[in-house]
């Protein structure tokens, strides 16, 4: 395995801003995106991270923002290096895979959660009160089962720290009742598109997480869109409702650190050889299955 890039650094250029896994840098009209190897669980960062997962990240997300740029409009410009401003010329080879230059967007404050299936949050919600986001479901229910209609359930965006559920009656009263519309029905349109063709890959995705803002008005979407990190993919082939399925998401490395006298509060644990080994496999194996494509150096298939 490759050595993971946890720390990005352009020389002469500094970051705009960390979050826990991309690095963005300002360019006046438009940013650059560049997709670390860091991991977080938890809300917390893990001190190493996973070789080729901001590769995988990156990829996805274009393969995505390419694929469904009828359903909405998107904001990526270009993942090609020799695109990208000439004074990025020199870090070609950190960047090339792991990176997109993308146009500026006012972000809606909001983060757009689609649920197909009843898992994680939701169903621990579900058994506690019957409820999804507030909103009442069927009884009789079992974990990692599909709903019977495809759920849009909001939550505010945090800096830091954990999204807060919100209804969608708050997120009107937010962003405005058409904007709130136009944003649930552009997300709920992405997911469908996506899991059908997910699923005829081996792939179910369980559930997403979309952002959007606005660029001259107009409803776009941003960020990174129905990656491993952003989404629960579960292989078809190994679903089996009543039980959390096996995934290629992070979900593999929660379960590892449930398994740990750890109370989910910084500094985390340091994942074990193994747990990165499978765990970049797993990310591999959802690029691979998504595009018909394995990654190769530099991101490029």
């Amino acid at each position: 395995m490759s050595t993971p890039v946890t720390q990005v650094q352009i020389p002469g250029i500094p970051v705009w801003k960390s979050g826990k896994v991309r690095d963005i840098f300002d360019f006046g009209d438009c940013f650059l995106f560049v997709a670390s190897d860091r991991i977080s669980a938890f809300d917390c960062v893990m001190p190493n991270g996973i070789p080729d997962k901001g590769v995988v990240l990156n990829s996805i997300s274009a393969f995505w923002f390419d694929k469904l740029r009828d359903v909405v409009d998107h904001h990526l410009i270009t993942c090609n290096p020799d695109e990208y401003p000439e004074e990025l010329a020199a870090h070609r080879d950190l960047l090339a895979g792991r990176s997109m230059l993308v146009r500026k967007a006012e972000l809606l404050p909001v983060e757009c959660i689609v649920r197909g299936y009843l898992v994680g949050s939701g169903w621990k919600e579900y058994q506690r009160q019957g409820t999804i986001g507030g909103m009442p479901l069927r009884d009789g229910y079992r974990q990692a089962d599909r709903l019977d209609e495809t759920i849009f359930t909001p939550s505010t965006k945090a800096e830091e720290g954990h999204d807060e559920n919100i209804s969608v009656e708050q997120m009107r009263e937010i962003i405005g009742p058409e904007r709130a519309e136009e944003v649930m029905r552009a997300s709920m349109n992405l997911y469908e598109r996506a899991a059908d063709y997910a699923r005829e890959r081996g792939i179910i995705i369980a559930d997403t997480k979309f952002e959007f803002g606005l660029i001259e008005g107009k409803l776009t979407l941003v960020d990174e869109v129905l990656t491993p990190d952003s989404s629960r993919f579960w292989p078809a082939d190994e679903y089996a409702p009543g039980q959390s399925p096996p995934s290629f998401d992070k979900q593999f490395v929660r379960d590892y650190l449930e398994c740990l006298d750890w109370d989910k509060t910084p500094p985390a644990p340091e994942l074990p050889e193994e747990i990165v080994r499978k765990t970049r496999e797993k990310y591999l194996e959802a690029y691979r299955r998504l595009t018909g494509a394995e990654l190769q150096s530099g991101g490029n298939s």
